[in-house]
């Protein structure tokens, strides 16, 4: 059964918001999530981390700037999700306005896989690039580099991931996680990294005076693509990406976005000038991504660098139609694998793998997910690559890093790990077929040795009680124009309802209407029609529904229970 948690509130932050003039609700709010003054929600540009701090930047700036003065051939080698989309993007429109001669690659993942491999390095040769330059990968491409190199190629790497045991041999490594590296920002996302190097080669490009037209571009006209890649990637929002995501949704909402991001909110029926960090990463993020996951990325990208408005529209609409497909497959995929677990029994085990040979590889880590959200257990999902290989990608809960674990897995069986790299909280590997039985015993071992059961009960933390307190139209602006997401998350409130109205919308969803000591709301709860008793209590968020041009409060309700019984479970 979920327990609930009530998020803890210090007194004194809290104090000192609300003297700041902050709204009692939100200092609350703000003062459950580590802050403690008004100056710690600014999102001035001013207060941005500089790229001194950043180990290498420098580095990396002078060579790229050498490379433009020489008019060298640089070629960007991008990942195919949304965060490496958007880091090409930037790179790429960067650098062009700086004068630098410039082009992209982005691998197919099914031939390819993942990384700068020695493949995808020959490649790239084909081009005769003097430079090769990752986004959003390449800090554990130690044979691709070296093939780079033995092919009279020089590498810039700049990258996010957590390094491995061997770095590679690059001319030059940007990665916040790379050893000895003191950025304070940890959690930057490879779009993150790139736009750090861009302002760090438009400030060396400056001294050296060999910027076009003075002062050369104005890089927050960018932040909008950042700001994307940074949500879409699900990296922890510290106050260094808080700002990088606000300046871009300020851009954004205020129409001064790349045409592609744009076309990408149009298609979906959303309001650019009402852009939210939903908006970015459960809209435009995913229909980028089914770019890469379907076909490969490089519609994406010509979907961001393009300043064409009617080009930028139609590949929208391919990308959205890609989309569909995506669900679809989804979909399906999702019904099978829990229909191949015990879901009441499945509790007995503390991770979870699954292999279907028809399963889509470029969709795994959703199904992986949706796993991992159903069971609360670190999940891995797999499916046919070449070779007799498997490829498989995971997602895990609180608690448990998983590029860690994987690290563990591969050392306690030397060689049954083909590759591996990830996050905490997503990861993926690649292995024999005939060893997923060895992974999976292997991988619960070590799930076993890093979690205590109490990390396997699910737990729905909320901000309290709006008993009392305004719950109006301004709350539900200031819930979605704010910055929410990892390390940050949304608020949730609890409180006693009476259910006066219920009806099925939409097939597969619920419509409320809800009384209580706050008055009358309109309610929703997504993907359940399971009629609720007269009297809940829920977990809900505070929504601005806008409606033919009106606006008004709607409580999405994430979970609830009957009030009536004080033995029900939360649903």
């Amino acid at each position: 059964m979920p327990e609930l948690l009530i998020r803890s509130v210090p007194d004194g932050a809290r104090a000192a918001l609300e003297r700041a003039g902050i709204t009692p609700v939100l200092a609350r709010v703000f003062a459950a999530r580590g802050l403690s003054g008004a100056d710690e929600l600014s999102d001035d540009f001013a207060r941005l981390l500089t790229p001194e701090r950043l180990s290498c930047c420098d580095a990396a700036a002078s060579a790229l700037a050498d490379a433009i003065a020489r008019d060298e051939r640089l070629l960007i080698v991008a990942d195919y999700d949304c965060d490496g989309a958007t880091a090409c993007a930037v790179g790429i429109r960067a650098l062009r306005a700086f004068g630098a001669r410039v082009d992209f690659l982005v691998p197919n993942r099914f031939e390819y896989g993942y990384g700068l491999t020695p493949e995808i390095v020959d490649l790239a040769h084909q081009r005769r690039p003097d430079w090769l330059i990752t986004v959003d990968n390449g800090i554990a491409s130690v044979e691709g580099v070296d093939r780079a190199r033995a092919l009279g190629m020089r590498v810039l790497v700049t990258d996010h991931h957590l390094p491995g045991s061997q770095l590679p041999a690059a001319e030059v490594i940007v990665n916040p996680n790379q050893p000895g590296c003191g950025f304070p920002s940890k959690h930057l996302a490879g779009v993150g990294v790139m736009f750090y190097v861009m302002l760090a080669l438009r400030a060396e490009l400056r001294r050296r005076g060999r910027l076009p037209g003075g002062n050369g571009p104005n890089l927050a006209q960018w932040l909008d693509l950042v700001a994307l890649g940074t949500v879409a990637d699900v990296v922890r929002l510290d106050a260094n990406n808080r700002i990088l995501v606000a300046q871009g949704l300020k851009r954004i909402r205020a129409g001064r976005t790349v045409p592609g991001i744009a076309a990408l909110l149009r298609v979906a029926g959303r309001a650019i000038e009402r852009c939210t960090t939903y908006d970015l990463g459960f809209v435009a993020g995913p229909r980028l991504n089914a770019a890469g996951r379907l076909q490969d990325m490089s519609l994406g990208i010509e979907c961001l660098v393009t300043d064409d408005v009617a080009r930028a529209g139609a590949i929208a609409g391919q990308l959205d139609q890609l989309n569909r497909q995506r669900r679809e497959i989804e979909a399906t995929m999702r019904e099978q694998a829990l229909a191949a677990i015990d879901i009441d029994s499945a509790g007995d085990g503390w991770s979870v793998s699954l292999f279907d040979p028809a399963w889509h590889q470029g969709v795994i880590g959703i199904v992986a997910a949706r796993l991992k959200d159903r069971l609360h257990r670190p999940a891995f999902c797999f499916a046919r690559s070449d070779g007799g290989m498997l490829k498989g990608s995971g997602r895990s809960i609180a608690g448990l890093h998983l590029r860690d674990a994987l690290d563990l897995v591969a050392k306690r069986e030397p060689g049954l790990l083909v590759a591996f790299g990830g996050h905490a909280a997503a990861a993926g590997l690649s292995l024999r077929e005939p060893d997923l039985p060895r992974f999976t015993e292997t991988l619960e071992a070590v799930v076993r040795s890093l979690l205590t059961p109490a990390d396997l009960s699910r737990v729905i933390e909320t901000d309290g009680s709006l008993d009392g307190e305004t719950l109006d139209l301004d709350l539900a602006r200031s819930m979605d124009e704010a910055v929410w997401g990892p390390g940050f998350p949304r608020p949730e409130f609890m409180d006693r309802f009476q259910v006066t109205a219920q009806k099925v919308v939409g097939e597969a969803h619920s419509k409320l209407e809800l009384r209580g000591s706050g008055g009358r709301f309109a309610a929703i709860r997504f993907n359940s029609i399971e009629p609720m008793p007269s009297q809940i209590e829920a977990v809900y968020r505070v929504d601005m529904n806008s409606w033919q041009g009106l606006q008004s409060v709607q409580l999405t309700i994430e979970h609830w229970r009957d009030a009536g019984d004080a033995s029900s479970a939360w649903r």
